[in-house]
């Protein structure tokens, strides 16, 4: 049985992942007369009321063409890669079958792997296995132990259990830490090591990246934020302060872009600061996807000087996959 292959469009962040799905679906609608849908590997797109802060496609994209995960959830849900890699991989079966076409694009490197490769689903795991109370009791342990013992405490208990995992981490991963030591305790077996387990994903992804030198990829990331200030993100960070979220408290919103507006609206920092820190915070962000996906061999990268390229480049992908 012939496995299906399915186009992935993935880099860092700026690098135009949203504008080349756009003109990549305009080319299958075209030449192939066949309904192209896009597929969000992005963590923090998948919720509402953010559409600045997670850089949302365009009006123009969404009602052109059919979207998953842009927008779905409340800011105070919990979402995991393990969630999303099932629910995606259900939505490309159901694609799949209507012959529809579907294009994931996103820069979430875990989302990404999780949906390509196939992550151990460990939320799927505890309901199969009737853990979930045990889970609760144990979650809730940690919980009380962080605010009696500190972080540090339990970073150290997870050094002991897990090295690999707590080797990624720091005292400011809290959520993390009482994720992974969570899930050992309830499971017998540790995060990284449930993080290697795959299953069978159904689909064979073929993976495209846009190659920009560093400096111009730097370049559009600070053009992105004096847009998105533009555009209001102040404002949008403003109203969610004021219905009681803060990023202290709900991981959806843990991100570059939101916290450092919190702290200008908290006036920890000035107007410029804030400014300052968005800018070095997603270029730094930046490196990191750099550097996560320059390790996967599977991906092929496209040389692209500037924007005027990524019509060529749409159209070489095309030929390439289609």
């Amino acid at each position: 049985m012939t496995v299906p292959k399915i186009l992935a469009l993935v880099g860092p962040t700026a690098s135009g992942k949203t504008g080349l799905s756009y003109l990549i679906a305009n080319l299958i609608k075209k030449n192939l007369n066949r309904v192209p849908v896009i597929i969000s590997a992005d963590s923090r797109q998948v919720y509402k009321h953010v559409p600045i802060a997670a850089s949302y496609p365009p009006e123009e994209y969404l009602e052109k063409f059919k979207h998953y995960f842009i927008g779905e959830l409340e800011l105070d849900k919990e979402f995991n890669a393990g969630e999303y890699g099932k629910k995606a991989r259900e939505i490309i079966s159901g694609l799949l079958a209507d012959n529809k076409i579907p294009l994931i694009a996103g820069g979430s490197g875990l989302y990404i792997n999780s949906l390509v490769y196939g992550l151990f689903d460990y939320d799927e795991a505890l309901e199969e296995g009737g853990l979930k109370n045990k889970q609760k009791i144990i979650r809730q342990s940690l919980t009380e132990r962080l605010h009696k013992e500190g972080i540090e405490s339990l970073l150290d208990e997870l050094k002991k259990v897990d090295e690999v995992s707590a080797g990624r981490m720091s005292n400011v991963n809290q959520r993390r830490i009482i994720r992974a030591l969570e899930v050992y305790y309830t499971t017998g077996i540790t995060i990284s090591e449930l993080q290697n387990r795959k299953i069978n994903v159904g689909f064979e992804a073929v993976q495209f990246a846009l190659k920009w030198e560093r400096t111009k990829l730097y370049d559009r990331i600070n053009s992105r934020v004096d847009e998105m200030l533009e555009q209001g993100l102040i404002n949008e960070i403003q109203l969610i302060k004021d219905k009681g979220y803060s990023y202290k408290e709900y991981n959806s919103l843990n991100t570059v872009g939101v916290k450092e507006v919190f702290d200008y609206l908290s006036g920890l920092i000035t107007y410029e600061r804030m400014v300052e820190l968005i800018k070095q915070n997603t270029r730094r962000f930046a490196k990191r996807q750099l550097t996560w996906f320059k390790k996967d061999k599977n991906i092929n990268w496209i040389d692209v000087k500037d924007e005027n390229d990524l019509e060529i480049a749409a159209k070489e992908i095309f030929s390439k996959f289609f």
